[in-house]
Order: structure tokens, then sequence, then C-alpha cells
């Protein structure tokens, strides 16, 4: 932990490396340490919004600093430290000031949190300050989580090694967080990069594809591919001074189950023992093990390493001397109470001393705070170990009345759970559509189904999710057991369109008499059946058509998967899914998400209570309640119409009650349900508003059902807002709640019009089913240009990577680019749109549902409209053959489907 963030990485015998990563939202392969950073630093600016307090991403940095840096800085982490007493100036160098010769200013860092206290009320200055620490310690323990408890390891078995500036304040309460017992500290811990990099070996990595099913083949190019690598990587060691003799040589397997992209990296050894390995870590890492699927070699990766120093560091006798006398006496202010604390420079201890807390070491470079119920003692290799000496109480007695610091650890607790499932969701996935483009939702309920927390994944589900769970609720209710798991897709019931599957998961209390709560994720199946592959028909008129539907179907009952049931459901309707095995797999990882979900939720029952969780379930849906009003109390009554390519028109008058800080939505005057699949039911309207409305926040608020409390949301029946059966809808989820959200957006003049549309394409034959969305620029605003290529609103899925595409699929990405200046024009200007070449190499159906072909994307405040977007097929002659908006063709090996896009509006006149 330093000053601006804190890195953490997972250590068990050998580095973890990343081969495919994220940095700065842009995606790479390429083999890196595996290293996942937060921004939780001393400079992390502390912020209360007048209902929770949070600790930033934003941070003072070093200039102007923290408050007691005496540059008029904010508070800061740091700050808080200074305030509770971990900090003592008088042992920090007199750096500070305009002649650098002062110390900490902690008088005005008293004053400052004294105001603040005031602000909140009913607590005191240190208690306010230990309350943004225990954020921050939070912020940590959910940054260890993602690299360890996600990836199946038991954290409470490993030890928490602690590096940085100010990682010594925290490192007992971060692991107390965790469930961990022993911290680890060097003492050259603040200062570990350098001295690293100065005893780090030298390395040489190269990998290569396989792309063969394991066997002797395999194996054979395994062996062949790891001499080769292994010679080119030693030869790159060598060329930088280290003798061959002195460099050992690494052969890895990067190993997967056919159908699947999570390749697993296990040393390269005879079949079994890289067998073992890897069945071993795939139970570790996703719960289970497949021997009905064939293994497949992906890839041989080589390291070479050798050239570090060799240096022991020498162990020294432990002295039995008993504790000199500390450099100081002082109090400290942790968990609610004050703790009378003994300073000591680590100079003054030898190997053998045993420090008891509450106490305070300090470093030439850094403060260590032993909290109360730990001890320190230094190591024959002088280093400092500390451990928990008292048995940590794991229950915590806080109350149930809305504390803004627990609001803050719930929100972020509610949230990582939600987050845990999609991580195990994408992991355990089977298809493309999940796994690749994430398109996919996990969410945590309240007991009746209300909204508690949704990751932050597709905003079109976010909204509706909470309608399907109640369904199961409603239509079930006195007859769900303990291990009953329920799925839903019908749209007239809580569904969306009949590709979103919703699986549904109550969690009951220890008696298994009570449903405490509910775990639901909803993925995009890539075929549901239907009349064409992919379930996305343009010709669909009845729901029929559009698929296979789930209407309250129970998949597993008391513990037992119908498997023979669904696979019924799945292959005996009119016109059914044409890969069932996908859709069984793919059910079968929305299951797992949820028992993750399920077990997280049980843990933070037994850490915090069932009273302050249930509690806290409330309190962040009041919270996000209170943000949308703040956001209403600056709107003023609106209306727009917004033109579909159809024909129909959305309409909205939005209306504001200042007295009751409400607003009413009314969708009256909107077209009528249409003969077409563009209607979308009422869930769907209700997740557009739900998002506009969330964005309108400009804050981090989560996801939940508080954000619609404030809001009357009114939807004329028979509508195409409000279809009834057996009217089509699936345009209705992926077009129409595009326009939705483009049209409240113009109403509350905040945006020009995004692209409008996500430009759906299906293709598939009785082999292979596939389906994309396609980005173009996001609109411009007030004060702001657009991003080109970027995917807007309703749908934020990633498009599955080329080589995964060409791999999985008989087709090649011709072309796949930029528009520069394609986006509307304005004083602020919209980003550019994208064009897409797939050329085929078989025959297939190909689908197109998509808008803004005719009518242009609005510009917003003398902003000019974007362009319309064009659908087109490249024949075998050459001869180029235009598609309409929504049309369905078949493609010849050797054609190419072109899609343009349409581009968002500019905003303001030039």
């Amino acid at each position: 932990m330093g000053g601006t963030s804190t890195d953490v990485s997972h250590f068990d015998g050998e580095y973890e490396r990343a081969f495919e990563t994220e940095v700065a939202g842009v995606r790479m392969r390429a083999p890196m340490m595996l290293i996942h950073t937060v921004a939780a630093g001393g400079g992390s600016i502390l912020h209360f919004d007048g209902a929770r307090f949070r600790v930033g991403p934003d941070s003072a940095g070093a200039n102007p600093g923290p408050k007691c840096y005496r540059r008029d800085g904010p508070l800061a982490v740091t700050d808080a430290n200074v305030m509770v007493g971990k900090l003592i100036p008088e042992f920090f160098p007199k750096i500070f000031g305009p002649a650098q010769n002062l110390p900490l200013d902690a008088s005005a860092v008293r004053n400052a949190f004294t105001d603040l206290a005031q602000q909140v009320g009913g607590r005191k200055a240190e208690e306010v300050a230990d309350g943004f620490i225990k954020i921050a310690v939070e912020n940590m323990a959910n940054a260890i989580k993602k690299i360890s408890v996600q990836r199946g390891y038991d954290v409470t078995r490993y030890a928490l090694n602690c590096f940085g500036g100010a990682g010594g304040q925290h490192a007992c309460l971060v692991a107390d967080a965790l469930g961990m017992t022993r911290v680890l500290m060097h003492p050259f811990s603040s200062l570990l990069s350098a001295y690293g990099m100065g005893l780090a070996d030298i390395r040489a990595t190269r990998e290569q594809a396989v792309e063969l099913d394991f066997g002797p083949k395999a194996l054979k190019a395994i062996s062949r591919i790891g001499a080769a690598l292994g010679k080119e990587t030693r030869s790159q060691v060598a060329g930088q001074g280290v003798p061959v003799k002195k460099t050992k040589v690494f052969v890895r397997a990067h190993i997967r189950y056919a159908g699947t992209d999570t390749a697993l990296v296990v040393p390269a050894g005879t079949a079994a023992a890289m067998k073992r390995a890897f069945e071993k870590a795939h139970k570790a890492r996703f719960g289970f093990i497949d021997r009905t699927k064939q293994l497949v070699v992906e890839a041989v990766s080589v390291e070479a390493v050798g050239g570090g120093a060799r240096f022991n560091e020498k162990a020294v006798k432990r002295s039995r001397a008993k504790l000199p006398t500390p450099a100081s006496r002082t109090q400290f202010f942790s968990a609610g109470a004050w703790h009378k604390a003994n300073v000591y420079l680590r100079d003054q201890l030898k190997p053998g001393s045993r420090i008891s807390g509450a106490a305070i070491i300090i470093e030439p470079h850094q403060t260590i705070v032993v909290e109360h119920g730990w001890q320190a003692e230094l190591t024959a290799k002088n280093h400092l170990l500390l451990t928990r000496a008292k048995k940590l109480k794991r229950t915590h007695a806080i109350g149930t009345h809305a504390d803004p610091v627990m609001l803050e650890v719930f929100n972020n607790l509610f949230m990582s759970i939600a987050e845990q499932m999609g991580v195990s969701l994408q992991n355990t996935a089977y298809s493309v559509n999940i796994k690749e483009r994430l398109d996919f939702s996990c969410a945590v309920f309240a007991h009746d189904g209300t909204l508690v927390a949704n990751a932050p994944h597709m905003p079109v589900h976010l909204g509706s999710m909470d309608r399907a769970v109640e369904t199961i609720i409603r239509e079930n209710r006195g007859r769900i057991r303990p291990g009953d798991v329920y799925a839903i897709n019908a749209p007239y019931n809580g569904g969306t369109h009949l590709p979103d599957i919703t699986v549904c998961t109550p969690v009951f209390d220890d008696r298994k008499k009570s449903i405490l709560f509910w775990v639901a994720s909803r993925g995009h199946h890539a075929d549901v059946g239907g009349i064409s592959p992919g379930s996305m028909s343009p010709n669909a008129t009845t729901i029929e058509q559009e698929g296979v539907l789930f209407d309250n179907f129970k998949l597993i009952d008391r513990g037992r998967f119908r498997e023979k049931e669904l696979m019924a459901a799945l292959t005996e309707a009119k016109y059914p899914a044409r890969n069932p095995v996908q859709n069984i797999n793919d059910i079968r990882a929305q299951i797992a998400a949820n028992e993750k979900g399920v077990a997280e939720l049980r843990k933070m029952v037994t850490h915090f209570t069932l009273p302050v969780v249930k509690a806290y379930m409330q309190h962040v849906q009041d919270n996000a309640a209170e943000s949308v009003r703040r956001v209403i109390d600056r709107l003023h009554d609106s209306e727009f119409t917004y033109e579909m390519d159809q024909d129909t028109v959305i309409k909205v008058k939005i209306t504001v009650d200042k007295k009751a800080r409400e607003a009413t939505v009314d969708f009256t005057g909107t077209s009528e349900q249409q003969p077409t699949n563009f209607n979308a039911p009422e869930p769907v309207t209700r997740a557009a508003v739900l998002y506009v409305f969330r964005v309108m926040v400009d804050d981090d608020i989560p996801m939940n059902a508080g954000c619609l409390r404030p809001i009357k949301i009114v939807i004329p029946k028979r509508s195409m807002l409000s279809p009834e059966f057996p009217a089509a809808v699936v345009a209705g989820n992926v077009e129409t709640s595009q326009a939705v959200t483009n049209c409240l957006f113009g109403a509350l003049g905040a945006l020009a019009a995004a692209q409008g549309t996500m430009n759906n394409l299906n293709f598939g034959n009785t082999r292979h089913q596939y389906y994309e969305t396609i980005c173009s620029g996001s609109p411009a605003g007030p004060g702001f240009n657009g991003t080109d290529a970027v995917h807007t609103h309703m749908t934020n899925t990633r498009l599955t990577d080329p080589e995964v595409l060409e791999f999985r699929y008989p087709v090649v990405l011709e072309d796949f680019h930029i528009r520069p200046g394609s986006g509307g024009r304005g004083k602020w200007h919209a980003g550019g749109g994208i064009r897409r070449t797939i050329r085929f190499l078989e025959q297939m159906e190909c689908t197109v549902l998509s808008g803004h072909r005719r009518v242009r994307p609005f510009g917003l405040a003398g902003g000019e409209a974007g362009q319309v977007g064009e659908n087109s097929v490249r024949r075998k002659d050459g001869r180029m053959e235009r598609l309409q908006g929504c049309d369905e063709t078949v493609i010849d090996a050797s054609e190419a489907i072109i899609i343009q896009t349409p581009t968002a509006g500019g905003y303001g006149s030039e």
C-alpha cells in the first residue's frame, strides 16, 4: 500500500502470471505478473455525501497531498491515521510547509475532522477517522478476495506479506477482515520494489500455440516445442551475462476442456501427471471437473530463469533480553475504542523481541501498527512477524441503524458478492456468448425479490431481473424447499426475451425453514430454438416462433438436477433449441454462480448476524433512493417524442413533484403493440428508466431497487412497451430498449442520441450458432465529446476476439475499423462509428436486427444528428446486396456480411 493505490498478488511457491489481462480498459494478451490494483492509498481522498462515507478513488497525490502536508490538501487516509494517533508527527521528518522545515500538521487535521464530525452528527472526530480507515481496509480486503477467494484459494491458510509506506498502518486490520492470522514484514518492506529488483532473477519467456487434443500427438508436440523454445530462452538469458549452467528452464502446458476458452497452466510431464495437475487446478478454481470432456493442449510456454543474486539472509541467535524502555508512550483509537500503546523504534529491538499490541513500531521509512489482540515478534532473520494472539470475535455487534461507515462497507460487500458470482459464471460457462462476450448479469435480492445489488454487467438486465424473481416467489408460494432452483425467460412474467434465461436460487436460514434472500443469474443463450438460428429472427411475429419458453421451470428439485426434464423442454417445443447440450452446460454454470452467491451471503450472515444484514439490505436501498431524489430536485417538467425506423414513436413526459421529491415518467402516447417483434416487455422499460436515472446521479451508488422508489412509471397497456401474449418481443429487449433510453435522455436534455441500436447479428446452421452486438461511437453531451467505437447504454458486451471467433466458427474477420469523424458534429462531437466485414467459409443462415437505417439519431441543443447505418452482403460475383434494417438471408461460402453502424448525435451549435 503506497500513496495512491494498493497492489495485491498471490504466491504459492511460484509467481502467478496473467496471459490475458486488462490495462486501462485495453485487453492485452501477453504474459505479465498477475497483480490487481485498487485505488486505496495513503493519499486517497475521504468523502461524505450526507449519508455514507467513501474513500477514493481520487487521490490527493504528493502535491498538494493530504491535509497534514500543509499545502491545503483534502482530508485523506493518511490524515485519518494522524487523527486516530497511529501516525505520530514527532517521529516524522520535518519536511513540510513553505520552508520544508515543519512537522505534519496534526492540528489542521483535528480541526477538519471536528468540522466533518459536526456535519455527520452523533460522532466524535476520531470515530469519523476510524470509520474511513475501516472502509479503506474493506476495499483492500475485497481486492485480495479478487485474486484469491474468487480463484478458489483459502486465504485463511496464508500469511499476508505487507509492503509499501502505508501498508504497516493497516496490515493487522486487513488480515482481520480476511480471517488471516499472520503478517510478515521485511525490514526493507517500504522499499521492497527497489530491493526486490536488485535480487530478482532474469527471466525469458516464450509461448507457442498447439491446439491439439490431449494425447500422444500433443505430448510429442510439447516435448518438441519445449526443447526448441528452451534453446531460445536460454540463449536470451545468456545474452544478459548469465552462465548457461546457472540457468533453469521450465516447460509448461496450457490445457483446457474442449469447447471452453479458459486454459490452466500445468508443468509439462507425463500424461497422467499433467491430467492430475489440471484436474486439481480446475477443481480448485471452478469447483468441478468433467471427465466426459476432451482435454485440449492450447499452447506450450517455456521460461528460462537465472542470474538472481544468490543472497541468503543470515539467521542470528535470538535475544532473551527484556524489552527495552519504549521510546514513547501514546494511545491510538481503533475499532471504536482508545488503546494505550508503547512506541518502539525498530533499532531498539533485537531478534527474539516480542511486543504485545496495542503498540507502534517506528521504522526509518514507515510506521507499523500492532493492533490490540496482535503481537509482533522479530525473527532470527530480522523480519517482523505479526500474529493474532487473541482470537478475533467474528460477529460484529454494530446495530441495525444506518451507520455511514457500515453503509459503504455493505454497499461494497453486496456488490462484491454479485461480482464473484459473475466471475464464477464466466469461468464455468460453455458458450462464447457468456464466456467471451460477457452477455450475463448476476444479482442479490432481498427475501421479497427487491434488488439489493447488481454487479455492473448488462444494463438491460438490471431493472428487470427482480420481476423474474418476484414471479418465482409468487407462483411457488409455500412450495419452495431448500435445494430448489428455478429458471424463467417468459417475457410476460418477468423475462425480457427468450434467449435471456434467468436462474433463481433461494437462500434459506440454518433451520431450512425461512427464505432469507435470493440470488439470480441471467445469461443470453446463443440459441433457444425458434424459426432461425440464434433465436432472434426479424420475421418472428409470435413468441412461439422465437423459441422455447420457460415459465417458472424447476431446474433442481430439493438437490436433484432435473436434466431429463430440461432436455425435454429444450427439444420437444414446436421450434426446439438447436444445441441443447450447450444450453444445459450454460445453465449448470448459472447454477454454480448462484451457489457462490449463496455461500458468500451465508458468510456475511455469520460475520455480521442476520438482523444486521437484513437491515443494511434496506439501508442501501434507502441510500440509493435519496441519491435519485437529489437528481429529481434538479429536474423540471419535460417531454420528448422519438421516431423509430418502423414508423412507431415512443413518447415520454416527465413530471416533477418538487414537494414530494418524486417524478412521474409517463409513456402515454407511445405506439400500440406491434405485429413485429419490436415490442418491449414492461421490465425492459423499467430497466431503461432505472439506468437513465442511475446515470444522472453521477456518483458511485449501487444499482438497486431504491433507485426507482421516487419514480412512478406509467406505461399504457397493449402499447409496444407493455405487450400482451402472444406478441413477439425479441427486438424489444435489444432495440426498443435503446430507443427508450435515447428518448429519456432527450427529454432530460442531458445527452444526444446514441446509435439507438445494438446491431444484432446472428448466423448459424445445424452445427454452429453465433450472436454478437456491434458498437458505434458514444454521444456528445454538455461539456464532453463522445468516444469512438464503444457500446453504449443498454448493452456493454464485448466482441469476441478475432482469434476465438475464427477458431470456433468457419468465418474470417476481413475488416473491422473505426470511421473517424462520422459522429454527429457540434460544439461537442460524437464518437466515430465502425465498419465490420465477416466472410463465411461455409453456408450459413444470417439475420440482422438493427435500427436507425432510416431515421438519423438526433443531436441536441443545436448539435448535428448522426449518420444512418447500412447492412449489406457481398455476393460471390462481387455484387453488393443491400439488406433492410431487419432482414434475413442465406450467405454462401466466400460471401460476406458488411455492417456499417449508425453514429450518435452531437451537442451544441458549432
